[in-house]
């Protein structure tokens, strides 16, 4: 099979429309149609059905996409380990990570990869574990940090360390007044990642658990690393790690509120392809990741 027409087949599915697939591959639909019908040809069944105004793989697509991926990855990661050979702890590494982690134990590794391996350029992309996964998934990133899930197959994850999510209040709230429960919590009102968001789900169940209404949020909102200013500056709850309570710049202004109910406990993990080449400078900066984690 031609390796261009696995990686146009790769998009085809992707997109599940022709149409929109010759915008992103600057192709005409004849060659993209052309090249679905050699790849039929060579696996001898049809890889697309139609879907409304688009299409869908078969089952037999299915099954070519998941080996063009594999194909995709190993031809990369051929190049990338034969470069490496020649340029040692260089080249570019693509890491996503979860805010937490790009906050308190980026900065530390990626200081001292740069001091070690001067040449090493590195790209970041903070987000949440759910949209980081499929990143890795498709190659578009090498290392994901974050959040630990279930054993999947095919991929391989080293515990980093554990980050405990607590409720949190400004420092002057009048909830440090009294010994609360979690009944006075329902008295608030919070500031919270939106629903589907690990954290948020968790603190959600904890309140389901004891049959109370859950948390009534006035704030919801996905930038994670404003979460312990905006707290410090209002009379609003919220659930985030004790690292923000620890060594935050708004940490002096915080104060968390213990409940053991309202008390989570998560490892950070790095992950990456069972199958996929790890380079030298990615493995150093695992390393330096959990070097960070220790020293934290």
């Amino acid at each position: 099979m031609d390796l261009r027409d696995l990686r146009y087949f790769e998009t085809i599915a992707e997109l599940e429309h022709i149409g929109q697939a010759t915008e992103r591959l600057h192709r005409t639909q004849p060659a993209l149609t052309s090249c679905i019908r050699r790849l039929e040809a060579e696996c001898g069944a049809p890889l697309f059905e139609k879907s409304g105004r688009g299409i869908r793989l078969t089952a037999a697509g299915q099954v070519l996409l998941k080996w063009a991926q594999r194909l995709r990855f190993d031809t990369e990661d051929a190049k990338r380990e034969i470069a490496d050979m020649a340029l040692g702890l260089r080249g570019h590494i693509r890491v996503g990570i979860v805010p937490t982690a790009a906050q308190f134990l980026l900065p530390q590794a990626a200081r001292q990869l740069m001091a070690q391996a001067p040449e090493v350029t590195l790209r970041t992309v903070v987000g949440l574990v759910d949209t980081l996964r499929p990143q890795l998934q498709a190659g578009m990133i090498d290392l994901l940090v974050g959040t630990e899930g279930p054993d999947e197959p095919g991929y391989i994850s080293q515990v980093l360390t554990s980050d405990t999510i607590v409720v949190a209040a400004s420092a002057e709230h009048e909830i440090h007044r009294m010994q609360a429960n979690l009944r006075d919590l329902m008295a608030y009102r919070w500031v919270l990642q939106p629903p589907g968001a690990p954290t948020r789900d968790w603190l959600d169940h904890a309140f389901d658990r004891k049959r109370l209404p859950r948390p009534r949020v006035q704030v919801e909102s996905t930038m994670l690393l404003m979460l312990p200013t905006l707290i410090a500056e209002t009379k609003l709850l919220s659930f985030i790690s004790r690292h923000h309570l620890e060594s935050s710049p708004a940490a002096s202004r915080l104060r968390e509120v213990p409940i053991k109910e309202t008390t989570m406990t998560r490892r950070l993990v790095v992950t990456y392809r069972e199958q996929s080449y790890v380079a030298p400078a990615a493995r150093l900066l695992i390393d330096l990741l959990s070097s960070a984690a220790v020293s934290d």
